[in-house]
């Protein structure tokens, strides 16, 4: 098997234990690769190590986000402004007034 370079967001597959993980980092002053595994383990490996592990490269499991408790509504990016499709809501429909159970005498 040929040498495959630890590239960013690559998932690897380590052919003698069969562990499945992806390259979150590579710090190439340090010489230090940084993997994650689909069970949410952070490992690191020197790039003498790498070079000694049997590796093929693989796609992404289907259900590599389960771990992490991921779902599609955790695409959305929290920073960006939230616009709902319908501002008429029923809430709308309140009265200022009666809002807070008081009436404004």
């Amino acid at each position: 098997m040929k040498l495959l370079p630890p590239l960013i967001g690559e998932w690897y597959r380590d052919v003698q234990n069969g562990a499945i993980f992806e390259v979150v980092a590579w710090d190439i002053q340090t010489l230090l690769i940084e993997t994650q595994y689909l069970d949410g383990e952070v490992s690191e490996y020197e790039l003498e190590s790498w070079r000694e592990l049997t590796l093929t490269r693989c796609e992404p499991p289907e259900d590599w986000r389960t771990p992490f408790e991921l779902d599609g509504d955790d695409v959305h990016d929290p920073d960006l402004p939230f616009h709902p499709e319908d501002w008429s809501g029923p809430v709308n429909g309140i009265e200022p007034e009666y809002s807070c159970g008081v009436e404004d005498i």
